[in-house]
């Protein structure tokens, strides 16, 4: 095969992010998938090439290419982020002298403010009373895959988790006496978040009613399938949280997944005054930078304050 090489050279690569580095199973696909469509078109476009011989005139025509085809500029810049980690890699064990990444420019970004459910759409989940009904109709079922549900929205919403981290959840890094849960992070970090009495105790119901309605259910993880107890899968909680967020109307927001929970948790933390840096620690963000986009969503709050509260506006 042409480029064996680079393409053997890439799997130690992804080697090295997935056991040196700790990178989630996710990254490391979006990273195999990057490389891999790049290593293609060098292959097609311009047949066996040696490491040495790539450029960034090479580069920016693969870029170019994926800028044709309406592929967006965050889609791009995360690729080209990809090339700099391999490049940097390919210089760090002596294979390259320099990288050809430092002469390619990566396409501006529009600025988008993070959606976030508003809290009175929360309110409503927490009280498991539906905003659209007239009845007062119950949002989730008193059975027990409705208590895991409700419970799989707090957890979202008093945590701040990614999906990958409630998933991953176990029982033994709750601690209920001290109000804290341990999380595994991105990157092999652990971080403790605060939780609240009403959550510690809405978990110890869970999982007692766990252990009542299962005969067997992994016994690791906090959350299990309701019906066959298994580990569950991120399809079943994205589809889960999407037809809850749709069927009650709780957002208008176009985007209807559980990242959306984790941007309400950080978006009304800063609303209400709590420090970047906090937010940023509960997050398990690597920068801050990450955790400023929050604040525009509070900027906008108080524009509107302004707008409708002062005689100058």
């Amino acid at each position: 095969m042409l480029n064996q090489e680079l393409y053997s050279l890439s799997e130690r690569f992804l080697s090295y992010l997935e056991l040196e580095k700790r990178y989630s199973v996710h990254t490391c696909t979006a990273y195999r998938n990057d490389l891999t469509q790049f290593l293609d078109h060098i292959t097609t476009s311009y047949g066996r090439t040696l490491l040495a011989d790539i450029s960034h005139i090479m580069i920016r025509d693969w870029l170019a290419s994926l800028m044709e085809n309406a592929m967006t500029a965050k889609s791009v810049n995360r690729k080209i982020s990809t090339l700099k980690s391999f490049f940097k890699y390919c210089l760090q064990q002596a294979m390259i002298t320099q990288s050809p990444m430092v002469k390619v420019i990566a396409p501006k970004i529009k600025k988008r403010l993070p959606g976030f459910i508003d809290e009175k759409g929360m309110r409503a989940l927490e009280e498991n009373v539906s905003p659209v009904s007239t009845t007062a109709l119950h949002i989730f079922a008193s059975d027990f895959e409705g208590q895991t549900h409700q419970l799989i929205f707090e957890v979202f919403y008093q945590t701040g988790l990614r999906l990958s981290e409630l998933i991953a959840l176990e029982e033994f890094k709750i601690d209920k006496g001290n109000l804290t849960i341990k999380v595994m992070g991105k990157g092999g970090k652990e971080r403790i978040i605060p939780i609240s009495a009403a959550l510690a105790a809405q978990i110890q119901r869970y999982q007692s009613e766990k252990r009542s309605h299962l005969e067997d259910f992994e016994e690791k993880v906090l959350f299990v399938h309701p019906n066959t107890g298994r580990k569950l899968y991120p399809k079943y909680v994205y589809l889960m949280v999407r037809k809850y967020l749709s069927e009650h109307q709780i957002t208008t927001l176009r985007k209807k997944s559980p990242h959306i929970l984790r941007h309400t948790f950080a978006t009304h933390l800063t609303n209400n005054g709590a420090d970047l840096n906090a937010v940023k620690e509960l997050l398990g963000h690597a920068s801050l930078a990450a955790t400023q986009v929050y604040t525009h969503n509070t900027i906008e709050k108080l524009k509107k304050v302004y707008q409708q509260a002062h005689p100058k506006a």
